[in-house]
């Protein structure tokens, strides 16, 4: 019997399911099939698109919902992200979905852009997960509470969202220059919206907004991972199919953008410590036909190191970092570019030698390496990402909301079919001084313009579209502790090397990889942090046999996503590629790691990006409060490498630095006679492991490797405050160190309790806080405990209005007290337990995080079964148990605090 092709059985499995096992249901119709996902209509209107994938034990639910901020009317701007907050306040069914979420240990979230909103959740595969998370998006979608003592308390919360975006005139240039660049269409707003109208919109304006978009009719349903197709459709059609297609008809937006008639300029005055120009230009629809071209170009001027601004910009050290994107909207949008400019520099030079990298491009047109280096990296984001359904899952609600999720297949098609002369095309017709928004008006004789064209009809572009075979599939993983132990093949050598491999079928054959180097110990690495540092980050900047660009332009050809660093102690591998890759992969970091040629061009690029990080840090209030609360916690002496310098230290500390102290490091210190991997995917573990030990085994450490202790100091508790000066936003951190380690009695207990106070999405802190008193975006708790020595730490944090420092320690004072008085409920311990096992299982189902975790414990002589113990001790805690244990550990009277913000700004108001 001639056997099929493989996308030829599957296509035939998947068509039997509905064919001869389950017919759809009443209403429901097919629509099309492409890679792998499948369309279907419902009766009320709402489409369902279906991305079944066993290699992983997860789920991911992704409703997208037709609506964002250019939806939204005078006086309601940031509308649109304010209901999404909403939606998490529950139901009449439903009152407390946070609850309901950490109890099945999932992954939620919810996002606002220009176009859409939209929901989703990660959770352990099964049918009763995915019940649930569809019964949950149903019962929302038309039920949430939307009600004026909800919105009163989020408010404030969104508020404080918005005041952390303003902390940073990076961030708030780039938005004054899109809102300068759009005189009329709703895509010049900030998501976020103004504060005045988050501050004081009506309730039954949200409500109605609320009633208007959110339909089945204005909805895609999205459900990728592991799940039963035919399954999946039942349960949709029995939780969706009921609600009705609603009468109203949604309204049409007719505005549409002029043609710009001359460059624009912004300035913006505020505290910083770093410049920065940046300029737009207004570009077509993202489903236009020249967008592919666009994103080209954008990464041909963009990319760092290969770019051209950041040849024509950081190489001449005008600029210290370039970035560009482009806004692919469903609407004419935007293409950004920026330069970083360091304080004492002039702005000149870099916005003249910015304008002209770009605005000459139509006259330079890139050479046919440039376009194939771009198509390549490019190519190689959209194929490893395809080998993940969730981030697809994810990732298609941005071309839902251009107008069909199947664009996103012919946007791959056409960067695969972009030519110079497109690029140089596109680069001419819209890279205009008449089209950019960056500089003064200046009359023009003659105007040159840009006639942006409007959107193409998305219909005709995706008729009868079937795109390429699926992605191979890979085997459907368990992952409990038993079944990982019992997969992983652990081998040591005589060398120093230790290694981890679990060998699985994957998706596309993907394989990830974690490596550790060890290397020094304190008495050697006593005044070397700098140069350590600095040569952990010129690895991967250059080797005796490639450039920095070729090693780029080699990761893309092998289709890998790979990075190197390195500190005072250790330098750190992690890898994503293709099994067909794996080896030249493996060659390819043998190389950086053994023969870098830590050139002297790079070195001095180097040092000029980490001067304007340092410099950013000066006046940020979390870098601010982390850097004074880490020296306060763990002072230890100015050359111990574990010490934590202020910016006025780390300047001063890189000003020194020389590239002879940098090659004398690796000299020194790099090898391999102490170094862990672990390796996950599709390979032959013989042959991975035979090639490592060929590249690596030779390469001994100079330098005797010694474990530095950490160590458990009791400092003295201090409440201290500092101000950063025009920020919006500030920081607020506590803690206090703790005599632990990770296999003392009282950790599962701490650890969990830990959970409940601060870490879980329901937990103490984020309910009262952020919930209930609407004081902060961001807040939560953490506790640490060394796995070999007794040093361990416990902190939490908060972002919050500088204006309510007073009242945001009161209530974390209270709360905490409240939990080490009272204890938890045996219901809030109930549920806890039962998310925290999910999310345990969720974490490993992932296998950029187990990798990680395999790496580790090679070095701490774990096997994972560790983990199956700890999570047996943590069903077994009882309530008094954990209360106890955060009794004995946590003293309040000993917590240090730290704030940054601009306090003496707040007490004028």
């Amino acid at each position: 019997m001639r056997k099929l092709p493989a996308f030829i059985f599957l296509f035939c499995i998947y068509g039997l399911v509905f064919s001869q096992t389950n017919a759809l249901p009443e209403g429901v119709r097919q629509i099309t099939s492409v890679e792998g996902i499948t369309e279907y209509q419902f009766a009320n209107g709402m489409k369902l698109l279906l991305f079944p994938d066993r290699t992983k034990q997860t789920v991911t639910v992704n409703i997208t919902y037709l609506v964002g901020s250019m939806h939204e009317n005078y006086g309601e701007t940031g509308m649109a992200h304010l209901l999404e907050h909403m939606l998490f306040r529950g139901t009449p069914n439903r009152p407390d979905i946070r609850t309901e979420m950490t109890g099945r240990g999932a992954r939620p979230n919810g996002t606002t852009w220009l176009d859409r909103t939209n929901y989703f959740e990660t959770i352990a595969a099964s049918d009763a997960n995915l019940d649930w998370a569809l019964a949950l998006e149903a019962d929302r979608m038309l039920n949430s509470f939307v009600a004026k003592k909800d919105l009163d308390q989020e408010m404030t919360v969104v508020r404080n969202e918005f005041e952390s975006g303003e902390n940073s005139p990076q961030n708030v240039l780039l938005e004054r220059i899109v809102s300068t660049a759009y005189l009329w269409h709703n895509y010049g707003n900030t998501t976020i919206g103004a504060r005045s109208d988050i501050e004081n919109v009506p309730i039954e304006r949200l409500q109605a907004f609320y009633r208007l978009y959110y339909q089945p009719d204005n909805a895609v349903l999205l459900i990728a991972g592991n799940f039963d197709s035919a399954k999946a459709v039942q349960m949709v059609h029995q939780y969706f199919g009921p609600i009705p297609r609603p009468s109203r008809q949604l309204p049409q937006f007719y505005t549409s953008e002029p043609i710009q008639d001359g460059e624009r300029l912004v300035t913006l005055r505020r505290v910083g410590d770093v410049q920065l120009i940046g300029a737009a230009y207004h570009v077509p629809a993202g489903s236009h036909p020249d967008f592919a071209a666009l994103d080209i170009m954008s990464w041909i001027l963009s990319d760092t190191p290969s770019g051209r601004l950041y040849k024509s910009l950081v190489e001449t050290k005008k600029a210290t970092s370039v970035y560009g994107f482009n806004f692919q909207l469903r609407q004419p949008g935007v293409t950004l570019y920026a330069a970083e400019v360091l304080k004492e520099a002039s702005l000149d030079p870099a916005k003249e030698t910015m304008l002209q990298s770009l605005e000459g491009m139509g006259m330079n047109p890139p050479t046919a390496e440039e376009v194939e280096r771009a198509r390549t990296s490019i190519l190689k984001e959209i194929e490893l990402s395809l080998n993940s359904p969730d981030r697809v899952g994810l990732d298609l609600s941005e071309w839902i909301a251009m107008g069909d999720w199947r664009l996103f297949f012919l946007y791959r098609d056409s960067i695969r079919k972009v030519t110079p002369q497109d690029v140089q095309r596109v680069a001419s017709t819209y890279l205009k001084q008449s089209n950019r928004t960056v500089g003064i008006f200046i009359p023009t004789e003659k105007p040159d313009r840009a006639e942006v064209p409007p959107e193409p009809k998305v219909t005709d572009l995706v008729k009868d579209y079937k795109g390429e075979a699926p992605v191979e599939a890979g085997e459907a993983f368990d992952p409990s502790t038993s079944n990982i132990e019992s997969r992983i093949e652990r081998i040591s050598d005589s060398s120093g090397i230790s290694m981890a491999l679990l060998s699985k079928k994957t998706r596309g054959g993907s394989v990830v990889a974690s490596m550790t180097l060890r290397f020094g110990n304190l008495e050697s690495l006593k005044g070397r942090m700098t140069a350590a540092d600095l040569a952990g980050q010129m690895l991967m900047r250059g080797t005796t046999k490639r450039t920095r660009q070729q090693i780029q332009d080699e990761l893309d050809r092998l289709k890998a996503r790979l990075t190197i660093s390195g500190g005072a102690t250790q330098a750190n591998v992690s890898l994503e590629t293709e099994r067909e890759n794996l080896s030249d992969v493996l060659r390819l970091i043998a190389e950086i790691l053994r023969d870098p040629s830590l050139p002297e061009n790079e070195f001095d690029l180097l040092k000029q990006e980490l001067q304007a990080e340092i410099d950013q840090l000066r006046t940020e209030p979390q870098a601010v409060a982390s850097i004074a609360f880490s020296r306060h916690m763990n002072p230890y002496p100015a050359d111990d490498p574990r010490y934590t310098e202020t910016p006025d230290e780390a300047t001063a500390s890189l000003k020194a630095a020389s590239l002879a102290d940098v090659k004398k490091f690796y000299k020194d210190f790099y090898g391999a006679s102490n170094l862990q991997i672990a390796v996950i995917g599709d390979f032959d573990s013989r042959e991975v492991s035979k090639l490592i030990l060929d590249l690596l085994s030779n390469w001994k450490s100079p330098q005797t490797y010694r474990r530095i202790e950490e160590q458990y100091i009791k400092v003295k508790p201090v409440n201290e405050s500092f101000e950063t000066p025009d920020k919006a936003n500030a920081m607020f951190i506590a803690g206090l160190n703790l005599e632990l380690r990770d296999d003392d009695p009282d950790y599962p207990a701490l650890t969990f309790g830990n959970y409940m106070l601060g870490g879980a999405m329901n937990s103490r802190l984020k309910v009262r806080i952020r919930e209930k008193e609407g004081l902060s975006y961001g807040v939560g708790s953490n506790l640490n405990a060394h796995p070999l020595d007794r040093s361990g730490s416990f902190t939490s944090f908060a972002i919050y209005a500088p204006e309510n420092a007073a009242k945001l320690e009161a209530v974390y004072k209270e709360e905490l007290n409240g939990v080490l008085g009272n204890g938890f409920s045996a219901e809030e311990l109930s549920v806890a337990k039962t998310g925290y096992m999910q999310a345990r299982q969720l974490g490993r189902a992932q296998d950029r995080e187990l990798v990680r975790k395999l790496a580790l414990y090679l070095f701490l002589d774990r096997k994972i079964t560790w983990d199956a113990e700890f999570e047996k001790k943590i069903e077994s805690l009882t309530a008094e148990q954990i209360q106890s244990a955060l009794r004995k550990q946590l003293d309040p009277s000993q917590i240090s605090f730290f704030k940054a913000g601009d306090f003496a700004k707040s007490a004028t108001k």
